[in-house]
C-alpha cells in the first residue's frame, strides 16, 4: 500500500462516496481515504490518473507523489520530510505532513517535492478563498434581486436569481446530476433534487437561497476540520529537520535522517534535540513538552538521558546519539499519532453504516410527504410537492456524519499536546467507557527502582561476594540493587560460571568450584529451610520486602530484603481515577502477597493480588474483563500479554519497547500523573459525540415535524441542517480549548 495526501475533500459523505468510486478500480478494493487525516491509501498498481479524475469530481487533488512506486507498507510515506532541512523551514506550511519524517527515507529523486507540496497548499488556500468569494458575490446578488423585487421584470428577476444559484451551487448541482444518472443517493444527489424540484415550481427565491446556504454550509463543514487536522499538524511540526553534528573537531549542519547511533552533536540555546541521546558535555535546562506534556524545565548536565524533540534552554551542551532519529521516541510518537487517525470508532462504522441506508430512506419519505396528501387527500399539488423538497433538505446527514470525526481528532491531538498517546478512536472511544483498572506494581505504582533495605548474613565471607559473582551480568532489577550493596562493600568478586536462569524463582551458577544457588525460598529445594531463618524471612515480608537468598548445597549464606519505593502521585492519582469514574482498581504483581498488600494499602488499591506469573496476570485480567470495561497499566516485558487482553492497554513511555507497542495508549511520562487526564479528555470526547448526534437527530426531527401542518419551508430546512453541522463542528473543536487551572 501507498499513501498519498488528499486536500480538497469538501464533506466526510463526500469521501466517503470517492472511496467506494476508488474501490470499484482495478486493485482499488483495499483502497482507504479518510476525511479526518486526508489521507489515501492505495495499492501501487491503481491507475492514479484514474483516481486523480475521481478525486477531480468533487474538487479534490493529491498533494503529492511517493518516490517508490513499489515500496510496501512500511514506506507508506516515501517522500521523507527530511528534504525540508534542504530547504528553509516553512514554520507556516502545513501542507507539509511533518509526522513522516519519522521515516528516515528520503526521497533524492524529488529535489522540488517540498515546493510542489507548498503550492498545493497555497492552492488549496486559494481554493477557499475562491468559494468565499463566489459566495460572497451570489449572495449579493441574491441580496439585490430581493431589494429590487418588483422593480425588475420577471425574467431578469429569474435571471439574477439563476445566476446567484449558479455561483454559488454549481459544483455540487453538476456532482448531484452525474449521482442522479447513476442512481447513487448522497448529499448532493438531495441537494440536486431539492433545487431542480424548486425551480420547477417557480420558487426561484428560496433555490437560490438554498444553493447560497449549502455552499456555506459546506465551505464552514471543510473549514471545521481543517481546523482539526491543522491542531494536529503543529503536533506533529515539533520534529526537528537538521542538526549540527561534531566531526574531527569540525562542526556540520546535517539532516537529522543522516544521524547514527554514537554521532555526537552540538545544541545551542533555543535548539531542538535531534534525537535520544546522553549530555557528554554542558549543563542546560530541558524543555520535554513535546515528548512527555510536562511543562516545566528538566535540568540535565553529564550523563543524563534526553529525549529528541525537547528544546534546550539556556546552555549549549553536547549530546552523544543514542539512536537514529526514525528508532527515537519523538518519532516514535508521531509515528503513533499519524496513525491514530486513519482508525474508526464503533461509533464512526455504525454512523457510517446508517448513512448508508438514511440517505434513500430520506427520499422514501419526501417522496410519500409529496405525493400521499394530493392523491389520496386531495391536497394541493405544488404545496406537498414543495414539502416534500424541503423533506429532502432536512434530511442531509451532514451533521451526523460529522458529529465523531472532528471530536476524536480533537480529542487525540490534545492527549499527545499532554504526552498521552492514543493509537486511534476506538481506543480513545473505550478509554473513556472504562470502569476498572489493574496496575502492574514494579515501576507503575511504584518507581522501579529496587534498594536493598536490610540484609542478614549468615556467612559474611561468601555472601556479597557470591551474589556478586552471580548478578554483575544481570539487569534485572533487583540485581542492579544487589550490585548497588556490593559495590558500597568493596568485595572482591570471584569468577562464576555455568549460570542458569530458574524461571519464576533465580538462578543456579558455579563459583570456585562450588554451586550456588540465588532467589527467593523456593530456589532452595535441596535441603529444608531452618526455622530460624524461615521465621527471619517471614519477618521481611511482613515489612512488605522482597526476599532474596544466597545458599550453596548445605546452608543459606545470608538474605536480602528489598524495597521499591512508592511514587510520590500512585495514591494521589487513584483518588483522582475514582473521582473520574473509575469503580474498581486492582494491582497484579509478581511479587509475594505480603509485599502487594502493603503496596495496595499505601496507595489506596482495592485489591491486590501477588506471586502471579505472566499468564496468571493475563487470567486475571480476563476475569476482570467479562465483569466490565479494563484497562491494564504496566512497562514491563512481562506485563505485555496482560496489556493486550485488557480492552485497553495502558504503556508507561520508559517502560520496555514490548509494553509500548502492545499498548493502546502510552503515557510518555515515566509516572502516572496523566492518567486520569487521559480518562477525563477520552469520557469529553465521547459525551461530546452523544450531544452531536442527539443534536443532529434532534434537530432533524423537529423539522420534519412541521411537515405535518405544512409549515417546513425550503430555507428553515438548509437553515436547520447547516446550524446542526456548525454547532457540532464548533462543539467538536471545544475539546481542544484548553482551561487554566
Amino acid at each position: 500500500m501507498i499513501e498519498y495526501r488528499v486536500k480538497g475533500l469538501s464533506c466526510g459523505n463526500c469521501a466517503r462516496t470517492l472511496e467506494e468510486e476508488i474501490k470499484r478500480l482495478d486493485y482499488g478494493d483495499t483502497a482507504s481515504l479518510s476525511f479526518a487525516s486526508g489521507k489515501l491509501k492505495l495499492d501501487e498498481r491503481v491507475p492514479l490518473d484514474r483516481v486523480r479524475q475521481i478525486l477531480k469530481s468533487d474538487r479534490a487533488y493529491l498533494v503529492e507523489q511517493p518516490a517508490e512506486q513499489g515500496s510496501g507498507s512500511g514506506h507508506a510515506s516515501a517522500m521523507a520530510l527530511t528534504e525540508a532541512a534542504h530547504t528553509h523551514d516553512h514554520s507556516n506550511d502545513h501542507s507539509q505532513p511533518h509526522a513522516h519524517e519519522h521515516s528516515g527515507f528520503h526521497d533524492h529523486s524529488q529535489p522540488h517535492s517540498h515546493e510542489h507540496s507548498h503550492e498545493h497548499d497555497h492552492a488549496h488556500s486559494h481554493g477557499s478563498k475562491r468559494m468565499i468569494a463566489l459566495l460572497a458575490v451570489s449572495t449579493a446578488i441574491y441580496v439585490a434581486a430581493l431589494i429590487m423585487d418588483g422593480r425588475l421584470s420577471s425574467s431578469l428577476a429569474v435571471v439574477c436569481y439563476l445566476l446567484a444559484a449558479a455561483l454559488s451551487g454549481y459544483s455540487t448541482f453538476y456532482k448531484g446530476a452525474k449521482n442522479l444518472l447513476r442512481l447513487k443517493f448522497n448529499i448532493d444527489t438531495l441537494m440536486t433534487i431539492a433545487l431542480i424540484g424548486a425551480v420547477a415550481i417557480g420558487e426561484w427565491k428560496e433555490a437560490t437561497l438554498v444553493a447560497i446556504l449549502f455552499g456555506v454550509n459546506e465551505l464552514l463543514e471543510g473549514l471545521g476540520m481543517e481546523k482539526a487536522r491543522r491542531s494536529m499538524e503543529r503536533l506533529l511540526s515539533v520534529a526537528p529537520k537538521q542538526a549540527s553534528k561534531l566531526e574531527d573537531g569540525k562542526e556540520t549542519i546535517v539532516p537529522i535522517a543522516a544521524l547514527q547511533a554514537g554521532d555526537t552533536v552540538i545544541v545551542k540555546p533555543g535548539e531542538k534535540i535531534p534525537s535520544d541521546g546522553e549530555v557528554v558535555f554542558g549543563r542546560s535546562s530541558v524543555n520535554e513538552a513535546a515528548i512527555t506534556g510536562e511543562s516545566l524545565p528538566l535540568e540535565k548536565g553529564e550523563g543524563d538521558a534526553v529525549f529528541g524533540g525537547s528544546i534546550n534552554n539556556e546552555g549549549v551542551i553536547r549530546v552523544r546519539i543514542r539512536k537514529a532519529y526514525k528508532d527515537s521516541s519523538l518519532a516514535r510518537i508521531l509515528h503513533l499519532v499519524e496513525e491514530a487517525q486513519e482508525t474508526k470508532t464503533p461509533t464512526e462504522l455504525f454512523i457510517d453504516r446508517f448513512a448508508k441506508y438514511y440517505t434513500p430512506l430520506i427520499m422514501l419519505v419526501a417522496a410519500l410527504v409529496a405525493l400521499v396528501p394530493p392523491l389520496l387527500l386531495g391536497g394541493d399539488w405544488t404545496k406537498w410537492l414543495y414539502q416534500g423538497l424541503a423533506v429532502l433538505i432536512v434530511g442531509c446527514p451532514c451533521a451526523l456524519i460529522l458529529s465523531s470525526p472532528i471530536a476524536i481528532l480533537s480529542g487525540i491531538a490534545r492527549s499527545a499536546r499532554h504526552g498521552i498517546l492514543v493509537k486511534g478512536g476506538i481506543h480513545l472511544e473505550q478509554l473513556g467507557k472504562l470502569d476498572t483498572l489493574a496496575f502492574d506494581k514494579t515501576g507503575t505504582l511504584t518507581k522501579g527502582e529496587p534498594y536493598v533495605e536490610q540484609m542478614t548474613v549468615y556467612d559474611a565471607e561468601r555472601f556479597l561476594a557470591v551474589a556478586g559473582a552471580i548478578e554483575q551480568s544481570s539487569s534485572h532489577p533487583l540485581a542492579k540493587a544487589i550490585m548497588k550493596e556490593v559495590g558500597r562493600a568493596g568485595v572482591t568478586l570471584p569468577e562464576a560460571v555455568d549460570i542458569r536462569a530458574v524461571p519464576g524463582r533465580g538462578a543456579v551458577a558455579e563459583c570456585d568450584g562450588a554451586s550456588y544457588w540465588l532467589g527467593n525460598e523456593n530456589i532452595v529445594e535441596h535441603f529444608n529451610i531452618p526455622e530460624s531463618i524461615r521465621a527471619e524471612i517471614e519477618a521481611y515480608k511482613q515489612q512488605g520486602l522482597t526476599i532474596v537468598l544466597v545458599a550453596d548445597s548445605a546452608a543459606i549464606l545470608g538474605l536480602f530484603g528489598i524495597a521499591d519505593e512508592i511514587r510520590e502521585e500512585s495514591a494521589s492519582v487513584l483518588a483522582a481515577l475514582r473521582r473520574q469514574g473509575i469503580r474498581r482498581t486492582v494491582m497484579l504483581t509478581g511479587d509475594h502477597a505480603k509485599t502487594a498488600e502493603k503496596v495496595a494499602r499505601a496507595v489506596g488499591v482495592d485489591e491486590a493480588f501477588g506471586g502471579l506469573l505472566p499468564e496468571e496476570k493475563v487470567a486475571k485480567v480476563r476475569r476482570l474483563a467479562e465483569e466490565g470495561v479494563v484497562g491494564m497499566v504496566g512497562d514491563g516485558i512481562n506485563d505485555a500479554p496482560a496489556l493486550a487482553s485488557a480492552h485497553i492497554g495502558i504503556a508507561m513511555g520508559k517502560g520496555t519497547d514490548s509494553a509500548i507497542e502492545t499498548a493502546d495508549v502510552v503515557l510518555m511520562q515515566d509516572h502516572l500523573g496523566k492518567l486520569p487526564e487521559a480518562i477525563r479528555t477520552a469520557k469529553h470526547v465521547n459525551r461530546t459525540i452523544r450531544f452531536n448526534i442527539a443534536i443532529s437527530l434532534g434537530l432533524k426531527l423537529a423539522a420534519l415535524l412541521l411537515t405535518l401542518p405544512g409549515w417546513l419551508t425550503l430555507w428553515f430546512a438548509i437553515l436547520s441542517d447547516m446550524g446542526a453541522t456548525v454547532f457540532v463542528t464548533l462543539v467538536s473543536l471545544t475539546i481542544l480549548i484548553e482551561r487554566k487551572s
